[in-house]
């Protein structure tokens, strides 16, 4: 076991998942006999929990089809819409501006409350997590000293030019330039770098090629680079739970373990998973199959 786990199993085990083994398998997949699709963003946090989703499902008896790494919301979220995707795990915020550009939540529980509304014919939210994993502009702790940097506001301080690097589909999305301009009336150029905040993006900001970028607050990179999130006064991200979507081929029983995965998986139990893809490189079935083992489902 990882050193790193040992300061939240404690914080785990108070929790509700030994339920589990309550759901005696019955072997027959959903409850039309039907397969269950899993699906995952391209982006290897996202995959962890989508792995932790088919193997407590397949622990209980259901049969599971693993189609990872995807793509981004704009590649999957069609594919889920016509039903080729059963269960993918999603984030609040972003899903909601995705199909409501328009709303004007913002706390946890209004974006989970419209969000609900606003699923697609054939498709649910199950119950959101306490887990968030937010978009943030990040700067580097050198940029931020330089310029007296804490809030995204503070950026109308910088007198260089501010390039913003991100996955391409941010330049039009509403975090993306467009959004900074309408948020906090500050102007960006944009630069795309294909790696979901990862260490591409990273180099480029240490090389001062790009000096603003979006990395998912349970990024572990952003503590070991010395990197700074800059507080949004304006509310220009929305609240990002994990939330799993799911089709009508998830039954109740399997929603009711997925709602129990969610329920333990935490803000700070996200960063350990991540934390052990990034600095161990071990896959996701290895981090998922530890995690599962510590809730004694196997």
């Amino acid at each position: 076991m990882h050193p790193r786990f040992h300061g939240f199993i404690a914080a785990l085990l108070v929790l509700g998942l030994g339920a589990f083994s309550a759901c005696a398998p019955d072997g027959s997949g959903t409850s039309s006999g039907q397969t269950i699709v899993i699906g995952s963003q391209d982006y290897y946090s996202n995959e962890i929990i989508a792995e932790i989703y088919a193997q407590v499902l397949e622990s209980a008896g259901y049969k599971v089809d693993r189609q990872f790494r995807i793509g981004q919301r704009e590649v999957y979220l069609p594919e889920i819409e016509q039903g080729k995707i059963d269960l993918f795990p999603e984030y609040s915020g972003p899903l909601l501006q995705y199909f409501q550009s328009s709303t004007n939540a913002k706390k946890p529980d209004e974006v989970y409350a419209e969000l609900k509304a606003a699923m697609p014919g054939g498709l649910r939210v199950l119950e959101q997590s306490p887990a968030t994993d937010q978009d943030s502009y990040v700067v580097t702790a050198e940029f931020a000293s330089k310029w007296g940097l804490v809030t995204i506001a503070d950026l109308a301080k910088v007198t260089s030019g501010l390039t913003l690097g991100a996955n391409s589909e941010a330049q039009t999305r509403p975090n993306g330039p467009t959004g900074l301009k309408k948020a906090y009336g500050i102007e960006a150029a944009f630069t795309p770098i294909e790696d979901g905040g990862g260490p591409l993006t990273v180099k480029a900001l240490k090389d001062d090629e790009i000096q603003l970028a979006i990395i998912y607050t349970a990024d572990p990179s952003i503590a070991t680079n010395n990197l700074v999130s800059l507080v949004d006064t304006n509310g220009l991200f929305l609240a990002s739970h994990v939330v799993p979507v799911a089709s009508g081929n998830i039954d109740s029983r399997a929603a009711a373990i997925i709602d129990r995965v969610s329920a333990a998986m935490t803000g700070a139990v996200l960063i350990e998973l991540n934390a052990r893809s990034v600095s161990e490189q071990l896959p996701a079935k290895t981090i998922a199959s530890d995690w599962i083992a510590l809730r004694g489902l196997k």
